[in-house]
């Protein structure tokens, strides 16, 4: 057994509609969608037109920066549309499902037998590869690349968080399979971490590096994980993969054919009934809730650092959750006079500190609107990794490259500062400056 690692900073934020342990499978949705914008830096080129014929694990479109990464339909069906938005930009690309669904098979399914080179073009053109990130930067994988370590959180900190080892408790053998590949794919090693206490079987999967980690959110974040593990410097080439796409890989191996189903936690106040759905990548939101009101806020992922979904959309490749909130646009009258005890505050401006294990309803109003960026040491008490928030996200601003790189960017993706953004009283959007700094910097290099 590993030694436990133990974080002090960080937050955890207690909300009201956590996810009951009930699984229940979604109904067939209407249509599935696979989108460009749910991946950073991908130019997209069709390969496919409104009404072709389409199977599971066909290629939909490709990227032009590297033609090699595929896009593919996560069922079989007919493309019923092609979406796009100003200047004709890809939204997304549409696909009406058959009754019954069928799959392309894969070519590699004996993996200790097979070489990498294999076993990469296998993911390449069944679309899995696109479930490998690369660190730094957070973008889909180089397959040319050769990177140094392969790293996997087993668990999940963030408000509302969907429970791993309830969602993958049959799934044993396709985490494995997937790590098998995973371990294939790099001269170095498999990193797999679980939160200490509730490892569940995660302990015994073979052939890799086990850790486990304690504290508060975001210590299931990878890379707070790689931070404290083995950190990336400059030159360096780590890649991450969610569990649950570990377990999508591994089933597909296991069955000898691309299989896209996953499990997604439906959580937050307004949701109808909190638990778990067994969906298709891609769902239609409505399929997975039923139908939303107008004042709430749907989100893919996380309330932290999820993607605000339409109603009448997609959930996103990434995401492992469905979060209904309130929107914010109800305002108090001299709401900051008042003892708020219905509200969370990490100060003891609110007399809710009295309260520390209540459940919260918030809303999506940040209460109040964007100030001057101040130095104040605040966001290094809520980041347990060692770089100073407000400097780089300064660096950022000013698209210093050097200073950049010399505090800390390439360690960083926006969801790592997501805690700091909440805490943050300037209401400063640092997750965007994040991201737009590391495009500029993968744009200069």
């Amino acid at each position: 057994m590993s030694k436990n690692i133990k974080l002090r900073k960080g937050l955890d934020i207690n909300l009201k509609g956590k996810a009951e342990t009930v699984l229940e499978s979604a109904p067939m949705a209407k249509s599935y969608a696979v989108s460009p914008l749910d991946y950073e830096c991908v130019t997209p080129k069709l390969l496919v037109k409104v009404g072709d014929k389409v199977e599971a694990g066909q290629a939909l479109f490709f990227d032009k920066n590297n033609p090699r990464i595929l896009f593919t339909s996560p069922v079989s069906g007919v493309v019923s549309a092609i979406n796009r938005g100003e200047k004709r930009k890809l939204l997304n690309v549409a696909v009406e499902p058959d009754q019954e669904q069928v799959a392309q098979s894969l070519k590699v399914t004996d993996i200790a037998k097979a070489e990498r080179s294999e076993i990469v073009e296998m993911l390449l053109q069944s679309g899995l590869w696109t479930r490998i990130v690369e660190r730094p930067f957070g973008v889909i994988a180089n397959p040319e690349a050769q990177p140094k370590a392969i790293f996997v959180s087993a668990f999940d900190s963030a408000p509302l968080a969907p429970d791993y080892n309830f969602i993958l408790k049959e799934e044993k053998a396709a985490v494995e399979a997937g790590m098998a590949v995973l371990a294939r794919l790099t001269d170095g090693k498999v990193h797999l971490s679980a939160r200490q206490g509730d490892e569940g079987y995660m302990a015994s999967v073979k052939g890799v590096e086990y850790h486990t980690f304690s504290g508060k959110h975001p210590v299931g974040n990878v890379g707070v994980q790689i931070h404290h593990i083995d950190r990336i410097a400059k030159g360096d080439i780590v890649w991450t993969v969610n569990i649950q796409d570990v377990a999508m890989i591994g089933r597909s191996v296991l069955a000898g054919k691309v299989d896209m189903s996953k499990t997604v936690a439906v959580v937050g106040a307004k949701a109808k009934k909190c638990g778990y759905k067994r969906i298709i990548s891609g769902a239609a939101v409505e399929s997975i809730v039923g139908k939303v009101e107008a004042d709430v806020r749907v989100i893919s992922g996380d309330v932290l650092s999820g993607v605000q979904t339409a109603a009448d959309g997609y959930i996103s490749a990434n995401a492992n959750a469905l979060t209904l909130i309130p929107e914010g646009d109800v305002y108090e009258l001299l709401g900051w006079a008042m003892p708020r005890f219905h509200r969370f505050s990490v100060s003891r401006a609110y007399f809710s500190w009295l309260c520390p294990k209540k459940e919260y309803n918030l809303d999506t109003n940040i209460n109040g609107g964007e100030r001057p960026f101040v130095v104040t040491g605040l966001y290094e008490n809520y980041l347990p990794m060692d770089i100073y928030v407000s400097y780089l996200l300064k660096a950022c601003l000013v698209k210093d490259l050097d200073k950049m790189e010399n505090l800390g960017l390439y360690e960083l993706l926006p969801e790592d500062l997501a805690v700091c953004e909440f805490v943050d009283p300037s209401k400063i959007e640092m997750q965007q400056i994040l991201r737009d700094g590391i495009n500029l910097m993968i744009k200069e290099s």
